[in-house]
């Protein structure tokens, strides 16, 4: 029986208790039990949007180490909008997995993973569907906003980190650790070893702590005199995979 990886995407924080990882995960199991293949890993990347690239995948970048190491050379996913929504990401996915040599399917859409000119056609046809689909969704979202600004005066967005219960103290500790003069990669590896929690629950990353630190300066909070100055002794940090 033939071992495989199953990649599972949601892209909202909201999605990761709804239905999107069992939805997927069921439709791969199927398709593995159908042709005999055996999923040994799962790899879920939580709250990560379809138009990031590969760089920003912790979840498709620890995948593709796995499959270097193991021997593991198949990839099922649901469709391949799980991948990516925009076409040259979606494409430029597949085409580093088909240069190191992996195999990747998408089970609710056979065979269009391979060089056929026609599945290619195909392919970029569906990811350019979804791309099209996501942009229409913005642009629902952009004027539902501004219904609600016109109607009511504000809309709220997103509230940064550090408004939430818990989130100032992790702040304060990074704070910390840069008037150490840690760069933001140790300070993401400090915090992810004393298991302060990020909003959604994952892993910390240099640029995640550079955007939060940065933004705290710039909504006034009272800056580290004691720290470096990034865009100086950290700038190789800005390089990351958050």
């Amino acid at each position: 029986m033939k071992s495989a990886f199953g990649y599972l995407r949601v892209s909202g924080k909201g999605q990761i208790e709804g239905d999107g990882f069992p939805r997927q995960r069921a439709a791969i199991k199927a398709y593995a039990t159908a042709h005999g293949f055996r999923i040994t890993r799962w790899f879920e990347e939580r709250g990560v949007s379809g138009k990031t690239d590969l760089e920003n995948r912790p979840a498709l970048q620890e995948m593709l180490l796995a499959l270097i190491s193991n021997g593991t050379n198949l990839v099922l996913v649901e469709r391949l909008d799980r991948l990516a929504r925009f076409l040259m990401i979606q494409e430029s996915i597949i085409a580093d997995l088909q240069r190191r040599g992996f195999e990747i399917v998408s089970v609710s859409e056979p065979d269009l993973c391979n060089d056929d000119p026609q599945r290619i056609l195909m392919r970029q046809m569906m990811g350019a569907f979804a791309q099209y689909e996501r942009s229409l969704i913005v642009a629902k979202l952009r004027g539902a906003r501004e219904r609600i600004r016109v109607k009511e005066g504000r809309c709220e967005g997103r509230k940064p980190f550090g408004d939430r219960a818990g989130e100032q103290a992790t702040i304060e500790r990074a704070k910390v650790l840069q008037a150490q003069g840690m760069p933001y990669s140790r300070i993401a590896e400090t915090l992810n070893s004393e298991k302060l929690p990020t909003r959604s629950g994952g892993q910390w990353f240099p640029a995640t702590v550079s955007r939060i630190l940065q933004a705290q300066e710039l909504r006034g909070a009272t800056p580290n005199p004691l720290a470096p100055n990034p865009s100086k002794t950290l700038a190789p940090d800005h390089v990351s995979h958050d």
